[in-house]
């Protein structure tokens, strides 16, 4: 995975910065990384991405249908 370091980074960026992770529940590193993607409009969010990408998939196909997850994974199960 790629690394980042910033320089000069001003002191009162760092401080809300801090104060943000915090409250986050986050190192630092982490709640940077957050606020980056924030600032790029890219949802960190897991949940969110695959649902993004779900719509993606079934707006390419519209006319197919998925079948349940759950259904497939029984159906394996009883195999």
């Amino acid at each position: 995975m790629p690394s980042l370091q910033v320089r000069d980074l001003p002191e009162e960026i760092y401080h809300s910065l801090c104060a943000e992770a915090v409250q986050e529940h986050r190192s630092i590193a982490q709640q940077a990384v957050a606020v980056l993607a924030r600032g790029l409009r890219m949802d960190g969010s897991a949940q969110r991405r695959r649902a993004m990408l779900l719509a993606k998939i079934q707006a390419h196909d519209p006319g197919r249908l998925y079948p349940d997850p759950a259904v497939l994974i029984r159906e394996d199960r009883e195999r």
